[in-house]
């Protein structure tokens, strides 16, 4: 793989309106594949796997049907269905934005291979991912749904399979655009003047951070901000090099400066005891 090979995910907060059902903001993803494609002018060497959420397409679908719980009535499997094709709606919007942008993105549905055991990633083909990484390609992937072993399917998240992907494809850095800039001690869209910032989290100072983290201010079946930073507090206890940010892609540019490096933004995750 690259020298640095990032894994940027586009939350379904900032990419759709998770207020309003299977909205998206092709503005914002347009100035975002601008703030992409500049990095990469700018940074030799620098390969992308691009991740999407599924905000308000997936989320509301899911949630109606309880999709995450996997078979539960008579109509879990067309919830499925449904939670799928709006997933993958989603999708093909940002992978044509993106493209239209100058981007090389070539999406790879993850349902197509992925496997769950009581809502655990276990399997998902790597080697095409692989592959279109070394013809000069963005691969994209994205919050899907996945067949599992125990309640019959799953929803599987982008941190899930950023999680997956991290060790044999060589990652390491990961980059979350969220609508926040950064882990915050209240949410800052709620409670402003209560939110602080946290600067760094590592296992170590973890679980006091955790007693300070909520769940997300919309509808998310993956969990909100706290599973989410849980899971790369574990993805980084598991590969000490590996360096998670989380930002706001809300911020015009601020997933360019953090492409390019700056370390300062946002929250960084890292197994790194020091400040």
């Amino acid at each position: 793989m690259a020298a640095d090979l990032v894994f940027l995910k586009l939350g379904g907060s900032v990419i759709t309106d998770k207020s309003s059902p299977e909205t998206a903001r092709e503005d914002v993803v347009r100035r975002l594949a601008q703030e992409i494609r500049q990095a990469l002018a700018e940074t030799e060497g620098l390969q992308l796997v691009i991740g999407h959420g599924s905000g308000s397409f997936g989320h509301s679908v899911a949630h109606r049907y309880r999709t995450h719980s996997g078979v539960v009535d008579d109509h879990s499997w067309y919830g499925l269905a449904g939670t799928s094709r709006a997933a993958a709606r989603l999708n093909r919007l940002v992978t044509d934005w993106l493209f239209e942008a100058g981007l090389p993105v070539i999406s790879f549905q993850p349902s197509a291979s992925a496997r769950c055991c009581a809502r655990r990633l276990v399997r998902l083909e790597v080697e095409p991912l692989r592959r279109a990484l070394a013809g000069g390609l963005i691969p994209i992937v994205y919050g899907d749904v996945a067949m599992d072993t125990e309640q019959g399917f799953a929803i599987i998240s982008t941190e899930q399979i950023f999680s997956y992907l991290v060790a044999p494809l060589g990652a390491g850095r990961i980059v979350l655009a969220g609508i926040v800039d950064g882990v915050y001690t209240a949410d800052p869209l709620q409670q402003p003047g209560a939110a602080h910032r946290l600067g760094h989290i590592t296992p170590r100072n973890w679980p006091d951070v955790r007693t300070l983290l909520g769940g997300s201010h919309a509808v998310d079946v993956t969990g909100g901000m706290l599973s989410k930073v849980e899971a790369m507090v574990d993805l980084v206890s598991r590969h000490p090099d590996l360096t998670v940010t989380v930002v706001s892609g809300a911020i015009p540019g601020r997933v360019q400066q953090v492409l390019l490096g700056d370390t300062a933004a946002g929250t960084r995750i890292s197994n790194d005891a020091g400040a």
